[in-house]
C-alpha cells in the first residue's frame, strides 16, 4: 500500500514539477559516493567484456545504478560496497564527499565532474582483484543538469553560475552553482551528502534560482 501511495505521489509531483521549473524551481538530488569505470578497469575487475548490470535508472537519461560494487582503498582507510554507475566511461572517475576523502586519506579536489586533471590517485578492488589509478578521485562541485528547453525558458545558458535558495528547516543558499545545459539532460540539481546533510535535504526538495550571473 505504501509503495502504491508513493508512486501516486511521484506521478503528481512530476506534473507539478513541470510547472514549477518555469518559475525557476529545481529538484535537488543528493549524490552519494560512486564510481564511473572505464572499459579497461571493468575488464580487470570483473572480467574481459563484462557488461555492467542495470538495476535502476537514474534521473538523467541513459544513466543507471549497476549491480556491481567495488571497494576504494586509500592511504588511511577503505570504503566498501561503493556503487558503480553506468554506462562505462572513457576514463574512470571516483566521486566522493570531503568526509569520504578524509576517511580514505586522499586529497580530492572540488571540481567539475569529468575534469580529471589534478585529481587524487586511488586503488579500486573487486572480486579479489585490484587496480591502481594515478588519478580520478574528486569531490564533484555542486551543479545543475538542465534541459535546453528549461534553460531557454529561464534565459540561462550552459556554463552560467547561479545561486540556489533551499527553504528547509535548515534553510541556506548554495552559491556559485555550475549550470550544465544539454538536450540530453533532464533538469535536476546534484549535491553531495555533506551538503545534503547541511541543509537537511528531504525527498523531493525544491530549490529556487535567486541569482544568475
Amino acid at each position: 500500500m505504501a509503495d502504491q501511495i508513493e508512486k501516486i505521489v511521484d506521478i503528481i509531483f512530476e506534473k507539478i514539477y513541470t510547472e514549477f521549473k518555469k518559475s525557476g524551481y529545481i529538484e535537488i538530488e543528493a549524490s552519494g559516493r560512486h564510481v564511473h569505470l572505464s572499459r579497461a578497469v571493468i575488464d580487470k575487475l570483473f572480467g574481459k567484456d563484462h557488461q555492467l548490470t542495470n538495476i535502476k535508472a537514474l534521473s538523467q537519461p541513459g544513466q543507471f545504478v549497476s549491480k556491481e560494487r567495488v571497494t576504494l582503498i586509500g592511504p588511511k582507510g577503505q570504503l566498501q560496497n561503493v556503487v558503480v554507475l553506468g554506462p562505462e566511461r572513457e576514463k574512470a572517475q571516483i566521486e566522493v564527499s570531503k568526509t569520504d576523502a578524509k576517511i580514505l586519506g586522499v586529497n580530492a579536489p572540488v571540481q567539475e565532474s569529468g575534469k580529471l586533471k589534478g585529481t587524487a590517485p586511488i586503488e579500486i578492488s573487486a572480486n579479489g582483484k585490484t587496480v591502481y589509478l594515478n588519478e580520478g578521485v574528486l569531490v564533484a562541485e555542486r551543479h545543475i543538469h538542465m534541459s535546453s528547453e528549461d534553460a531557454k525558458n529561464l534565459s540561462l545558458k550552459d556554463g552560467d553560475r547561479v545561486d540556489i535558495e533551499v527553504n528547509t528547516d535548515r534553510a541556506m543558499i548554495f552559491k556559485n552553482v555550475n549550470l550544465r545545459v544539454s538536450d540530453k539532460f533532464d533538469t535536476y540539481m546534484h549535491i553531495d551528502y555533506d551538503e545534503a546533510n547541511a541543509c537537511n535535504l528531504g525527498r523531493r526538495t525544491l530549490g529556487l534560482i535567486v541569482k544568475a550571473e
